[in-house]
Formats: structure tokens, sequence, C-alpha cells
């Protein structure tokens, strides 16, 4: 019957209860809400080290942007090549060094760990952050380039235990890891960037179905942590800006950073694609490439104040970058004293001396 009480909603019939049940939703809600955010500002190992969870916890304690809040880098070089060459170059044309020190274990021929160790112990003995990358190779190619762009590889065969993929693929996880394990012992924490650019087409690696890729992604990361104890490393997933950058984010118990690789000109969201998506994520943000002009064949005049600028007016949430060496990098272009010297970037001398 119309107007009849028993037709009324709850709430106009239990005013009272109705709100008690509101409160309470809202406070387990809030509950949920902390843990699940004390969760991911957890390290991805939950057995890192304290060296590690430090520098962890530096990085958080950059978001939201305030003061000093946009960490520096610069990519030297790869396998035998890496020094440090052009941070000295930097240091020589600023007087400051740039916070972070890039490196890649890629040679000719295999994984090389020598040189880029050598400068990645130095430079974070001089206190100094490590990224480390590795342009991995075809474990079922090891002629030329060992088939870094080999389009034809199936992930699943590398999973497989019982193929000659998963042999090749294992024997260069251990290589890498043997570096990874002298970092440790030198007492080196590693923010450590594998698989980059994955939602690309240019790699072995890149474009893959997405939950294959994240299996292959924990599996490096189960190997990394369980099996070869390497406490020392925070794990960056980066991948290139434009479309899918989170199709293939394995998870938060499985990162500690993210990134978008970017090279242009114009830093602002009509040319770098993907922050909204990526920031998303509850996790520290940064540019983890970044270089002027382009992919290819950059001329060297850049100036490097438009990209903080950029930053800084565009994509707030971000807390670091790297830049790309030869000329992509600061050595090679403009104004990069007066960008490093920008109130909001953190450079060498700026890091807590504590964890060295």
């Amino acid at each position: 019957m119309s107007g009849s009480s028993d037709c009324l909603p709850i709430s106009n019939q239990y005013p009272m209860q109705n709100t008690c049940w509101f409160l309470l939703l809202s406070i387990l809600w809030n509950v949920a809400s902390l843990c699940l955010a004390a969760d991911a500002q957890d390290p991805a190992n939950p057995n890192a080290s304290d060296q590690a969870k430090a520098v962890l916890k530096y990085f958080q304690s950059l978001v939201p942007q305030s003061g000093k809040h946009l960490i520096s880098g610069q990519f030297d070089d790869y396998g035998d090549q890496a020094s440090l060459g052009l941070m000295s170059q930097i240091h020589n044309k600023t007087d400051l060094w740039p916070a972070i020190l890039g490196v890649d274990y890629a040679g000719r021929g295999g994984v090389v760990i020598g040189p880029p160790n050598k400068a990645a112990i130095d430079y974070w003995r001089q206190g100094g952050l490590v990224t480390v990358s590795t342009h991995l190779y075809d474990p079922n190619n090891a002629i030329g380039d060992g088939g870094l762009r080999d389009r034809n590889v199936d992930l699943n065969a590398l999973l497989d235990e019982h193929t000659e993929s998963h042999a090749g693929w294992m024997k260069e996880l251990d290589r890498v890891a043997e570096g990874l394990q002298q970092l440790k012992d030198a007492g080196v924490v590693v923010l450590w960037r594998p698989f980059h650019e994955m939602n690309g087409n240019w790699f072995w690696w890149n474009g893959k179905d997405p939950d294959t890729f994240i299996k292959l992604w924990r599996q490096m990361f189960d190997y990394f942590t369980h099996t070869k104890n390497l406490d020392n490393l925070l794990w960056v997933y980066s991948p290139n800006h434009g479309e899918k950058v989170t199709d293939y984010y394995p998870g938060d118990r499985y990162v500690d950073l993210v990134g978008l690789d970017a090279y242009t000109d114009f830093v602002d969201p009509d040319h770098i694609k993907g922050y909204d998506e990526i920031t998303r994520l509850p996790k520290p943000f940064g540019f983890t490439e970044f270089g002027p002009h382009g992919a290819s064949n950059p001329p060297g005049n850049y100036d490097y104040v438009q990209f903080a600028e950029g930053v800084q007016k565009n994509f707030p949430r971000a807390v670091f970058f790297m830049c790309w060496n030869a000329k992509w990098s600061m050595a090679q272009n403009n104004n990069t004293k007066e960008m490093l010297s920008r109130p909001e970037i953190i450079n060498r001398e700026d890091l807590p001396k504590e964890w060295h």
C-alpha cells in the first residue's frame, strides 16, 4: 500500500542503525586503505637490507612535491665502456655531481660486470646512488648483438624448466646475479631496472602477452630475492611512455619504484603519455630515462632548464630522473649547471650520508 512504512527505504525506517552501519563501514574502509598504503610502502623484498629500506624510505619521503624533491641522475655507459667519465665531465662543467649514476651490464658477447661494478662501487662510496639495467640477450641467440632485437622469443619457453631456452635464461640470470652480488658485498644499494620499455616493440621482451611477461618478472624477482638472497635491490618498473604503461605491472609486492622512459624536447602531456596512469600506482615515480630530441641522432644543443621546468609544471609527482648518455647527456647539452642548481634538484652532495 502506498505510504506504508514497510515500503520506506531502510534509512527512513531505521535512521540510527543505518548511520551506525555507515560509520562502521567507513571505519573499516579507512583501516583497510591504511593497511594497503602501508603494504605499498614496504620494500618488495621482505628481507631487504636496512640500507635498502633507508634508501626506499628516502624516495618515499619526497612524495608529494615540496622543497628539494627531484633527484638528478646520469647514465654513463654499457659494459666495458662504463666508468665515471660522464659524471666527471658534468662536474667539470657545473661544479656539481648528479645524485644517481646509471650503468648497464650489456657488453659485447654477453653480460659484462667488471667496469660497471667498479664505477658503481666508486660512486656509491663517494656518496651517490646507483641504478643498474641490463640490455639482456636472447638466451637462444649468442650471435652478433646477442639477439637483443629478436622478435620471436617465446617467454613461456624461458619459464619451462624442460627447455634449452630455460637453461640459457638461468645461465644469464646467474651471471647478472653474480654482478649484483658483488655490489651487495660492497654494501651498494642498487636501483635494479630490468626489462625496461617492455610495452615497446624493439627488444625481445617487448610487447609480449602481459600475463606471461608478469610471470617472467616474478620469476626473476623470486630467483634473485629468495634463491640468490640479493637483499640490496630496489626493483624499478620502467615502461616507455605511451600506451599500456601499466599493463605489464607485476604487482605492488614485486616493485619499489616506477618510471617512464621518454625521448623528446617537449616535456608536457602532449609529448609524454602515460603519467596519469602510472602515478596511480602506489610507488614513487620518476623519469627512468630521459633524452632530448628523440630516440636517435640528438644534436646535443638542448636547454636542460626546459626539462626541469617541464617536470615542475606538468609532472609534479616526479622525484627522480636519469638522463641518457652520449649526445643526450647533461655533459653534452646546454644549461646543465642552471638545471642542477635549481632549488628543487637533489644532487649527490644533498643526499643523506648515513647510507654509505
